[in-house]
């Protein structure tokens, strides 16, 4: 019998998500039931956006939850490197294999001649897709192009008839015509590969059983099924989990939803509490319990217990069950080390000192001035912005530029905090005050109290941009047709040089 080796291959380019905990979960859990392996891998094709930060981040949150690996990018394995940027090699062989075959092709399309066709396809109501240009060049043609250098990438042949059938252990039969199926860019210009290779080839290598994933993937599963076709390899079984939904049922998003793991950290959240939560995300244990350990589900897990309803991340009920994790399952003394571990220690009251030290009269002075620190969002409402002077709206929008500055900033330092502000000040041409006294309020709960920026560096990024999305909803939040012409506006100036 073939050992059942599952895995998770998290992109390291933003927070750390909890979809990302959510799939990693279940792969983990189904492994270890059948006694096999899960294995991390790092995806980090996207050089642009791919940062040793947000890989750190992604290994610390899932080992903080208990979601451990026996094969990945820090502890190595039989397998390695399990780093996509390591394996270039490899994947340039594989992407060679494929052309001499005639499985794939060189493509000379400019971006902007695939933007005119995207956008004539749009207008004509046609499905969206490359129309084979560069298909039947013929060798001559493709070799004087390589030889002149001319910029290119290469794109997998799809059937153009006929259906795909995706046996998947949860679905069942899923089918999906080819003619719905793009010819895919499998190496890009770069010479890196995109998901869709690299994963095929890596899963191959690596003797991926089983891969459980979003459901989202399940239209590009007919061009991974080609590539296992073209190269003559025993495709994986396929599990396509349930979306994570918001409680209006659409699907979850840190506009609706705070999503990074490292929020709900910082928030207080315990660690087993949401593995425990997001183990009753389209899966039940046997007698119904609703409050039980890793260890537990694993002994109980069957995947056939899998529901494929949109399982709701409701923040009251994880709210709910973390309450009777502190009331039911500590002592006192246990409850005490749970904060000491948290945030009252020594090293973090360390960083806070300097901030109050210049503030304080006596030490009972201390603890208020401190207090936003060890809160989850401050105990905010309109009111709280009145004295501004301010229209809400107008704050709102000033409160989404900054959003978007922070959430792109990937180094986290008070001077960086500050280049950002400052330069929303200059694009919206208000003084540096004017910025900082909403920021004062969204980010401490008063309108002063020590340093604003110090105060950032301080929560962090995911507790800063918590806290700013927590503002712009106590002021009545921005619906979609304001949110997007307000990007465009953010976009162009950050485009023109106006940062």
């Amino acid at each position: 019998m073939t050992k059942i080796r599952t895995r998770i291959a998290p992109s390291p380019t933003g927070d750390p998500h909890v979809g990302t905990a959510y799939i990693a979960l279940f792969n983990t859990v189904f492994a270890k039931s059948q006694g096999g392996e899960f294995i991390l891998r790092i995806e980090d094709t996207d050089q642009v956006r791919s940062t040793p930060e947000s890989e750190q981040a992604i290994l610390d949150s899932l080992k903080w939850l208990g979601l451990n690996w026996s094969e990945g990018p820090d502890i190595g394995g039989p397998f390695g490197p399990y780093r996509q940027s390591d394996r270039k090699d490899i994947y340039q062989r594989y992407s060679l294999q494929l052309l001499e075959q005639k499985h794939a092709f060189h493509c000379f399309c400019s971006s902007e001649r695939l933007d005119t066709l995207r956008e004539a396809q749009r207008l004509a109501g046609d499905d969206i897709g490359y129309d084979g240009h560069c298909r039947h060049l013929s060798e001559t043609d493709v070799a004087a192009k390589l030889a002149a250098g001319e910029s290119h990438v290469v794109r997998m042949v799809v059937p153009e008839e006929g259906t795909c059938i995706i046996k998947d252990l949860l679905r069942g039969d899923v089918e999906i015509e080819w003619q719905q199926v793009d010819m895919q860019v499998l190496m890009k210009s770069d010479g890196l590969p995109t998901y869709h290779l690299a994963s095929v080839v890596d899963d191959h290598l690596m003797e991926i059983s089983h891969i459980m994933r979003g459901e989202e993937w399940i239209s590009s599963t007919p061009k991974q099924l080609a590539l296992y076709q073209y190269f003559g390899w025993q495709p994986p079984i396929y599990a396509h989990l349930p979306l994570l939904r918001n409680t209006d049922k659409s699907k979850l998003s840190k506009r609706k939803n705070p999503t990074s793991i490292t929020y709900y950290r910082e928030m207080g959240i315990l660690p087993e509490v949401l593995v425990n939560f997001l183990g009753m995300m389209g899966w039940t244990m046997p007698n119904g319990e609703e409050i039980f350990s890793l260890d537990a589900m694993v002994q109980a897990f069957d995947i056939n217990r899998m529901s494929l309803g949109g399982p709701v991340f409701d923040l009251d009920k994880l709210n709910w069950l973390n309450g009777k994790y502190i009331r039911e399952h500590h002592t006192p003394a246990q409850l005490l080390q749970r904060l000491v571990d948290w945030k009252f220690n020594e090293t973090f009251a360390t960083q806070l000192m300097p901030l109050v030290q210049a503030r304080a009269d006596t030490l009972a002075d201390i603890a208020p001035l401190l207090m936003f620190f060890f809160q989850g969002n401050p105990a905010i409402s309109e009111a709280s912005f009145a004295d501004l002077k301010t229209e809400n709206e107008e704050l709102m929008q000033l409160l989404q530029w900054v959003l978007w500055k922070l959430e792109a900033r990937q180094d986290w330092t008070k001077a960086g905090i500050f280049a950002d502000i400052k330069a929303v000040a200059e694009q919206r041409e208000q003084k540096l005050k004017d910025v900082n006294a909403p920021l004062f309020i969204a980010i401490t709960g008063s309108a002063a109290s020590v340093s604003v920026m110090d105060a950032m560096a301080l929560l962090g990024p995911d507790m800063t941009r918590g806290r700013l999305r927590h503002a712009i909803g106590v002021l009545g939040g921005l619906g979609k047709k304001k949110l997007k012409s307000l990007e465009r506006q953010y976009q162009q100036l950050n485009k023109t040089g106006g940062q």
